[in-house]
């Protein structure tokens, strides 16, 4: 069993130790050591990073009752005792999490009934699930202030290792899911609870709890929040996006969202205006094409790098007001063509046979209705070669 020194002093970042073991597994290449520093993954809480006699532990896991420490090459044989550095912002970060997420949980439960049902502790969020279906700006708000006071209170953070008999006597949050010895932290007054994980000495390092919203999950709510120097991190991102708005929003920061809401508003209208006329425009050009095709059987035209949605609306307007005729239209562009094959509503053909014998001309592929076909292929031909020999086709 290795002896786990994260238990015995939470600050301990540096150690000296006997290699017990070495190995290789799915994992990768592995050590164990008679004593360490480095937490494995457990409990919701990722494992330690760190170097060992300045090799990168990539992974830390517990298997066995030993806790093997992944490393990116084999490890030295003769190699008997190692210097073991954890990094201590990764460690600091995940105590400030952990030990957040223990405060919050505890005021959901203890003040407003609604318990944490999974904890997940993120590179960038934390996140808990919660035990309700739906949950309300105020009680967020609330709730956010209640855990801070805990926070600013500098509460102890005790852990002590009991028998799981005498854990009963403690007002635990849930029953132990462990037999034997357990471990203990507890927030005297607020939290106590069965948890493996690493936590500072006192409530006011967790620095600070800010929630970041919330989303539906099955039939509960999950919550995501960040502690301590992620609060600052997050200050630091959203500052930087309003002093880059404010370049092209000089408005005060309380007055964006108002700002933003009306020229997005504005930008659906203008969007809405420019649809409305380039449908007046095709609607022009439509009766243009026709007006020059003056009853002809075929109504034929190649563009350059024109949209197939382009060509499809296009084509639909000129068989509302050509009945008779049979309408190619082509789109060359620089490795492919595309094209509309459509029929007027007094043609009785299917224009989906055309397409299939015309198609392999161009190695393409598409398809339709009887009376309206698109598709696309290679660039073998010239657009106006493709649609003279459509039109033979016709």
């Amino acid at each position: 069993m290795t002896r786990k020194l994260y238990y015995e002093d939470v600050n301990q970042l540096e150690f000296e130790s006997k290699v017990t073991g070495r190995g290789k597994d799915e994992g990768g290449y592995y050590i164990v050591l008679e004593s360490t520093a480095f937490y494995p993954t457990g409990g919701g809480q990722p494992y330690d990073e760190g170097t060992v006699n300045g090799l990168k532990v990539v992974d830390v896991e517990e298997v066995d009752g030993e806790v093997r420490h992944y490393i990116e090459e084999t490890f030295p044989e003769e190699t008997e005792v190692v210097t073991g550095i954890v990094d201590r912002e990764r460690r600091i970060d995940h105590m400030q999490q952990h030990n957040g997420q223990h405060i919050l949980s505890a005021v959901f439960d203890d003040q407003y009934g609604i318990p944490t049902t999974s904890f997940h502790l993120g590179r960038d969020t934390v996140t808990i699930d919660l035990g309700t279906p739906t949950l309300t700006d105020e009680l967020l708000q609330e709730a956010e202030q209640k855990v801070n006071e805990i926070v600013r209170a500098n509460l102890p953070v005790e852990t002590k290792w009991v028998y799981v008999e005498e854990a009963a006597t403690y007002p635990l949050r849930k029953p132990l899911a462990v037999e034997g010895e357990a471990r203990l932290v507890i927030i005297p007054g607020v939290d106590y609870n069965g948890c493996g994980g690493t936590h500072p000495i006192a409530t006011g390092e967790v620095m600070a709890v800010k929630l970041m919203g919330w989303t539906k999950n099955k039939k509960q709510v999950r919550l995501e929040f960040v502690c301590g120097y992620r609060v600052l991190e997050k200050l630091g991102q959203k500052h930087d996006v309003l002093t880059e708005l404010k370049q092209f929003i000089p408005r005060p920061e309380e007055k964006m969202a108002a700002e933003v809401d009306e020229m997005i508003q504005a930008s659906k209208e203008k969007e809405k205006k420019i649809a409305e006329l380039e449908e007046q425009l095709l609607t022009y050009e439509a009766d243009e094409i026709v007006a020059e095709a003056n009853g002809a059987g075929v109504i034929q035209r190649v563009f350059q790098d024109r949209p197939i949605k382009g060509l499809q609306s296009l084509g639909k307007a000129i068989t509302e007001k050509s009945p008779f005729s049979y309408i190619i239209l082509i789109s060359e562009q620089p490795d492919q063509l595309q094209f509309v094959l459509a029929r007027g509503s007094e043609i009785d053909r299917n224009m989906n046979e055309i397409a299939k014998q015309s198609m392999p001309l161009i190695e393409g592929k598409g398809g339709g209705k009887p009376d309206f076909v698109q598709g696309g292929g290679k660039r073998l031909m010239d657009g106006e070669v493709f649609a003279e020999e459509i039109r033979g086709l016709l």
